[in-house]
């Protein structure tokens, strides 16, 4: 009964041209691949781009049971882009595929888990006789994770399912995006333009006629007031908001002072089961995610639920299979637009699927708020468990309560990510405001 776990963080379909990614982008990818130790149980077989560290690997299935030894993990060989990230040809090495084999005893997986099911998994799926074991395999198999994973898509998608969005249109020419970005000026609003397909919200930039707009979902604002700066920077910047006119533009109306939320469901051929709703923090970047979302109401809860449920059921219909997360903002006037889909492992699925069910057991669901952050600066993986021991700050299994630190990237940006498990809200932001003081300094 093995499950097979890919690695695979990051995708052209995600993040766009992989050589286009720095060194440390490339070093941060294959970190966060390691989070996918969450999900393993007894027996199974990951495939991540390098060893977990052993001290991560420890940490992790101690806290869910596992038993590490009975695990095997399969490294592809590095490919042109060295060995940080899951490329497709790593995925297509022979001697990978070999090993892979004896790793899985020769006998097709039962199931196959990975971040994001494109061409490059599917073949593999293929290649292991496993087509049975990749939820939604003849959907994915034809490039629909692309389709449904596309920002230009999504809004056709969720105009037929007659969900709110954001105003705005999708387009293919220079011209067109002129007009589109000058009617919504011309009305009073600034604007956010979207690439096709990129993620965390670095393939957006916001554009205004005038200062003082504070980025949000977006690293930064262009203020453009007249119409020849417009001009300039369509002209100037359509290869990089087309990738290199290979994709199309989303252009829609930005809200300033919007809370983004989500809701996360697992697609299956019978239903789709809610697992989340939640909130992501955004500086101006997301940086974490708290959940449940605790800034809305009721019936503003409800009437996201409604949302998406409608553009999951779409999906469904469609094909798809897995984990989606229909995200959606709340803007300062009360309204719920939607946004985007992402039809994939999200950087909140381990948190709805393995700490709030199985690191915490389902009998506190609705007792615990879980408040996760990226971005503790530590000198050590080993050193902040330590640290965090030391402290009182570390979960507790009695209490339920406490710090899970769920994702490794010392060796990338120096930083672990946290979730603080408590009660309510202050008691978890209370967590992180003391986890910031225990590495003062840095030299301990």
């Amino acid at each position: 009964m093995t499950t097979l776990i890919i690695g695979n963080s990051r995708t052209w379909e995600m993040v766009g041209d992989l050589a286009a990614l720095t060194p440390d982008q490339l070093r941060g990818g294959g970190c966060v691949a390691q989070r996918m130790l969450w999900f393993a149980r007894d027996g199974d077989v990951l495939v991540l781009p390098f060893a977990p560290p052993a001290d991560y690997l420890t940490y992790v299935t101690h806290l869910t049971g596992t038993d590490a030894s009975s695990l095997t993990v399969v490294v592809p060989p590095p490919d042109s882009l060295g060995s940080d990230i899951l490329t497709p040809d790593r995925l297509t090495d022979p001697s990978f595929l070999d090993d892979l084999r004896r790793a899985l005893g020769d006998r097709p997986p039962v199931e196959i888990v990975a971040v994001y099911k494109d061409l490059s998994v599917t073949g593999l799926a293929r290649a292991l006789a496993a087509e049975a074991a990749l939820p939604g395999y003849p959907f994915s198999a034809q490039a629909g994770d692309a389709l449904v994973n596309s920002k230009a898509g999504f809004r056709a998608l969720a105009a037929g399912a007659g969900v709110p969005l954001a105003p705005g249109t999708v387009v293919t020419r220079p011209e067109q995006a002129l007009e589109a970005i000058t009617d919504l000026f011309d009305q009073g609003h600034s604007v956010m333009v979207k690439l096709e397909f990129n993620g965390g919200g670095f393939g957006n930039e916001i554009l205004s006629r005038t200062d003082g707009v504070v980025p949000t979902g977006a690293p930064r604002v262009v203020v453009l007031p007249n119409r020849p700066g417009l001009l300039s920077y369509v002209q100037g910047r359509w290869e990089w908001l087309t990738a290199g006119r290979a994709h199309r533009l989303v252009v829609e109306r930005f809200f300033p002072g919007s809370t983004t939320v989500y809701a996360e469901f697992i697609v299956t051929d019978e239903a789709a089961q809610l697992i989340g709703v939640g909130e992501l923090l955004m500086e101006p970047l997301a940086i974490g995610a708290v959940l449940p979302a605790q800034t809305i109401d009721a019936e503003t809860r409800a009437e996201l639920l409604d949302g998406a449920e409608r553009l999951v059921e779409s999906l469904r219909v469609l094909g798809y299979r897995g984990v989606v997360s229909a995200d959606a903002i709340l803007t300062p006037d009360g309204q719920v637009l939607f946004t985007e889909t992402n039809c994939r492992l999200t950087g909140s699925t381990h948190v709805h699927l393995v700490l709030d069910g199985r690191v915490v057991d389902p009998g506190y669901r609705e007792k615990r708020v879980f408040l996760e952050r990226d971005g503790w600066a530590v000198p050590s993986f080993t050193a902040a468990i330590g640290r965090l021991a030391a402290a009182g700050l570390g979960y507790d299994p009695t209490s339920r309560t406490g710090v899970v630190v769920t994702s490794n990237d010392v060796d990338g940006d120096g930083t672990v990510a946290c979730c603080a498990i408590a009660d309510d809200l202050q008691a978890a932001e209370e967590l992180h405001r003391r986890l910031g003081e225990l590495f003062v300094d840095q030299s301990s």
